[in-house]
């Protein structure tokens, strides 16, 4: 097959070129995409958008952009989709796009809706035989995220989870820093979120960001937690490459919600370590204040998404090293010079972590799986994300008390 992909590759000239499962064609070209959810008023629809659009190598080509079909059909139009390809609903779609030659059809679904709404489209496009990529958490429920778990096991399809902060370069650096040894064994991780657009009561007033994130019938059970926690302990996993085993966390919440919009936790790694995570939306001065501290043997480890192209490390004995993101600096690991694009003075930031996270998958999709870590939070990954928010509720809900985590979550990236 791969001999066959590479012919087909010096004989078009296509950048991206994969083999169709019935026909034995190459697919060339950008991966056919249709959206769900991230209409008008939608802020995560747009960076998906733009972020697909940077990666260069995806194409949106159809969308359901809203739960009102008049709304769905007018963002379609908004954002240039083609009349007959901007749909009432993310059913509609699914139906209709099947009946278009598959040179056509869209080939994978963008799900951008609010959690509740994750579960039955991603299983429904699963099942109709189109890839998924989806905005974390992976769902509203640990149940809901089995069932799409057992979905991609059964259709075979290939889905990935927007844990965007995994895309950045110097986060990327810090990981292969540790894997390698030089510093000794994670001691200890401290990792913040924290932002303040939720701390006061006027801020629901007409937000449909907010309304949907404190609302448990859309959010789930976890509010900051699910939104904005899953992101700080999936970067814990990813950096340290270590696993959170058991934690103690206090959820909280402002006079007048009914999930959590603060909280804290103390949490054990894998590998001996300890740590503590904060993620709250109420912290009146933090924009959107991403930080982590690793603190191994020999060293300390410092990245803050205010300042996401240097990386700083600390010593006892010797002075601090300021690491700077770049294309071309050589001291910088393989896979962080893989998703530079600029030379160093030339910052990357949000959208272009988001666009690698896109473009890993669209290589995963046109079947160039590259050589190491995925370069996208897998089923997996989301599933542990969703364990994590588990063990954070039933910790709260008994007073703080030690709460094992599940270490197999049975979620194979296939």
């Amino acid at each position: 097959m791969q001999e066959n992909e590479d012919r087909a590759h010096r004989e078009t000239g296509a950048d991206w070129v994969n083999q169709d499962a019935r026909s034995g064609a190459p697919i060339c070209g950008p991966v056919r995409y249709g959206m769900i959810g991230g209409g008008s008023g939608a802020f995560i629809g747009g960076v998906h958008r733009t972020a697909a659009a940077i990666a260069g190598n995806w194409q949106l080509v159809a969308g359901a952009l809203s739960s009102t079909p008049d709304k769905a059909r007018a963002s379609g139009a908004d954002i240039g989709l083609p009349d007959d390809r901007a749909y009432g609903s993310w059913m509609e779609m699914l139906e209709r796009e099947l009946l278009l030659p598959p040179h056509l059809r869209m080939e994978a679904v963008a799900i951008v809706t609010p959690n509740n709404v994750h579960a039955a489209p991603a299983i429904a496009a699963m099942e109709a035989g189109f890839d998924v990529i989806i905005d974390k958490p992976l769902a509203d429920s640990l149940n809901a995220a089995h069932a799409i778990s057992q979905a991609a096991s059964r259709t075979g399809r290939r889905i990935a989870i927007t844990h965007t902060y995994t895309g950045y370069g110097m986060v990327k650096q810090a990981r292969d820093l540790i894997a390698s040894g030089r510093f000794g064994k994670v001691r200890r991780v401290a990792v913040k979120y924290t932002q303040d657009w939720l701390s006061r009561a006027a801020d629901l007033d007409n937000n449909k960001q907010a309304a949907w994130r404190v609302d448990p019938s859309q959010a789930g059970d976890a509010g900051a937690f699910g939104d904005i926690g899953t992101h700080a302990a999936n970067l814990v996993e990813y950096v340290t490459g270590e696993r959170i085993t058991r934690l103690c966390a206090e959820l909280t919440m402002l006079p007048g919600r009914r999930i959590d919009d603060d909280g804290a936790a103390l949490f054990h790694l894998s590998g001996g370590g300890k740590g503590t995570l904060i993620a709250s939306q109420v912290l009146v001065g933090d924009s959107n204040d991403l930080a982590i501290s690793i603190y191994c043997d020999e060293a300390g480890l410092h990245w803050r998404q205010e300042e996401p192209t240097t990386l700083r490390v600390g010593y006892r004995d010797r002075p601090t090293e300021i690491w700077h993101a770049g294309a071309g600096r050589a001291y910088l690991s393989p896979a962080t010079l893989a998703v530079q694009r600029t030379p160093g003075g030339h910052p990357e930031g949000y959208l272009e972590a988001f666009a690698n996270i896109y473009r890993a998958f669209g290589e995963h999709v046109r079947g160039r799986r590259a050589d190491g870590e995925p370069g996208f939070a897998t089923i997996a990954d989301a599933l542990r994300g969703m364990e994590f928010l588990r063990a954070s509720l039933e910790s709260s809900r008994r007073g703080g008390s030690w709460v094992e985590l599940v270490e197999d979550m049975s979620g194979e990236q296939r």
